[in-house]
């Protein structure tokens, strides 16, 4: 009975720690992108200044975390702005994270067309379908987030976090 509570506990722990739009345990952490820099700008270390997102040295994959910060950090409209900015519009990962600043900003109908545009692209994408369950709480139906819980859990994905945070979601403890 003690290795099933002490699971438990630590379980309840370590949960928090994972991160919002990533699918491993790291928070993204502040940066000069939202720390110093504005209205949607990065961080450019090549030019040791903040710069627009589409006139930066960055790739997709830094613009990406970049927008991942914004939004975690609590600016989804400048995540939103930088994710504008990246070459591969057309992608899983692009839609998700728009998906999840834009229900972040209480836009939830065209948050949901994200997240199934993702799905539609990525149907095992098991974040979009965490991100899409949180939506189906905030619209009120837990159906449909159970529904969501499901697939990710049928899809391999009981020990991430897109099912832990979704399940914390359902239970009502926040998450990000």
């Amino acid at each position: 009975m003690r290795p099933i509570l002490f699971a438990a506990c630590l379980s309840l722990i370590t949960a928090p720690a994972f991160a919002a739009g990533s699918e491993d345990s790291t928070p993204p952490q502040k940066t000069k992108t939202s720390t110093t820099c504005t209205d949607g700008q990065v961080w450019d270390e090549q030019k040791q200044a903040c710069a627009e997102a589409e006139s930066s040295s960055l790739d997709d994959d830094a613009l990406y975390g970049a927008a991942r910060e914004l939004a975690y950090h609590g600016n989804p409209q400048a995540a939103l702005s930088v994710l504008a900015a990246m070459d591969a519009q057309n992608t899983a990962r692009v839609h998700n994270y728009r998906g999840f600043a834009l229900r972040k900003l209480g836009r939830l109908d065209e948050a949901m067309a994200q997240y199934e545009t993702a799905l539609a692209l990525d149907p095992d994408y098991i974040l979009a379908r965490s991100y899409m369950g949180q939506a189906y709480l905030e619209l009120g139906d837990f159906a449909g987030a159970h529904g969501q819980l499901l697939e990710i859990r049928n899809r391999g994905g009981r020990d991430t976090w897109a099912y832990v945070s979704l399940r914390q979601a359902m239970r009502g403890n926040p998450t990000y």
